[in-house]
């Protein structure tokens, strides 16, 4: 597969160390490796590899040197900018990873000026789209099905899907999460994560949720936080600058793996907050333009699903239905406060597209999907 970074990584990497960070299992190893025909490669989870990293002993004839996992080394940052302040890229280095820069606070001096990050995503439509081209309809069903992760995707099996998703989990929670924190309390987390589940598509009560886990609230908020860190899951926050009674604090927080949200209104919300943040995250790492994914609600419960934001400026209003031809109410309200934005409804059963004086347009969710540019 060739993956939809590729072309931007290469035009970088002989410039600034590369950074690709992006949940567990999504591809991050196998794209590296498949950019030069030939690399060195080293896994800081391995102790034969770690003994080499410290004595810094690789192939420098390599066209390619990555490193895997290397945030869990202590001082990591300022380890990789000596090799670059004395070495240059010669070769070029990719650093991948599954936890976010900022998972360690204690790291050494700063990397800034010599690196560009790039967050690799899961499938989506678009990108399975692209590089398949087969039935759009049968790529949604199969991402709906088995989540956009590589592995379960391509096997294309609801069952080997579940047993996939088990161990998935199982690693992050008992081996990263234990690798990066100090936390020992698996099962509370776990059993967040499982609540979590259920509230997919709504508003999170940080106090509800600590009344559920019987813990205070900021132990919720700093494990919610490693959860983001270690890219489980991704928060949405409500959009409020100027609209009257809108909701200023209770994010959502939905999953990278979309399958395992139970209830199919949530699972085809989160497949969109997927796809939306995925195209958000590539044009921010390929153009340094400053996007933003919200949601606007306000306290008598008038809401759009998601508000898109391209340098501060809202440019979409997109709400998501499962089948609905009649444009959502909320569109009336909010569109006083937004009448620079475009109105998308989209709509996963959907006999015909149509488009309404009010700007508002109703379009097949799996066809804008496979086709959108923001």
């Amino acid at each position: 597969m060739e993956r939809y970074l590729k072309k931007h990584v290469l035009s970088d990497i002989r410039q600034k160390i590369i950074i690709i960070t992006g949940p567990r299992q999504c591809g991050k190893t196998t794209f590296s490796k498949h950019l030069f025909p030939s690399y060195d490669y080293f896994n800081y989870d391995a102790a034969e590899d770690r003994l080499r990293l410290q004595k810094k002993v690789w192939d420098r004839q390599k066209p390619l040197l990555i490193f895997d996992e290397i945030h869990k080394m202590p001082q990591w940052k300022r380890w990789l900018k000596g090799i670059y302040d004395t070495e240059g890229l010669s070769p070029p280095i990719i650093v991948t990873g599954s936890a976010k820069l900022n998972t360690y606070r204690k790291v050494g001096d700063s990397l800034a000026g010599r690196y560009f990050q790039f967050r690799l995503h899961p499938l989506d439509l678009k990108e399975a789209y692209h590089l398949w081209q087969p039935n759009p309809e049968e790529i949604f069903k199969r991402l709906f099905a088995c989540s956009g992760f590589p592995e379960p995707f391509l096997h294309d099996n609801e069952i080997y899907y579940k047993r996939w998703r088990r161990t998935h989990l199982d690693i992050i929670l008992r081996q990263d999460l234990i690798d990066l924190t100090s936390i020992r309390d698996i099962q509370g987390i776990e059993t967040l994560v499982l609540l979590l589940k259920d509230r997919v598509g709504g508003c999170v009560s940080y106090a509800n949720l600590a009344r559920d886990l019987e813990r205070d609230a900021n132990t919720v908020k700093r494990w919610l936080q490693l959860l983001e860190e270690l890219y489980v899951i991704f928060r949405v926050t409500p959009y409020h600058k100027k609209i009257n009674r809108a909701l200023l604090k209770e994010p959502k927080y939905y999953f990278y793996d979309i399958a395992q949200v139970e209830d199919k209104g949530a699972r085809l919300e989160n497949l969109v907050a997927c796809a939306l943040l995925k195209e958000l995250h590539f044009i921010e790492d390929t153009t340094g333009e400053k996007m933003g994914l919200h949601f606007v609600r306000t306290k008598d419960g008038k809401e759009i699903d998601f508000v898109i934001l391209k340098n501060t400026k809202p440019i979409y209003l997109i709400e998501i239905k499962w089948a609905s031809n009649t444009p959502a109410d909320a569109f009336k309200y909010f569109r006083t406060y937004f009448p620079d934005a475009q109105q998308i409804q989209l709509v996963r059963e959907l006999a015909r597209e149509t488009s309404y004086p009010s700007g508002v347009r109703i379009c097949n969710l799996v066809n804008w999907l496979v086709n959108f540019n923001l």
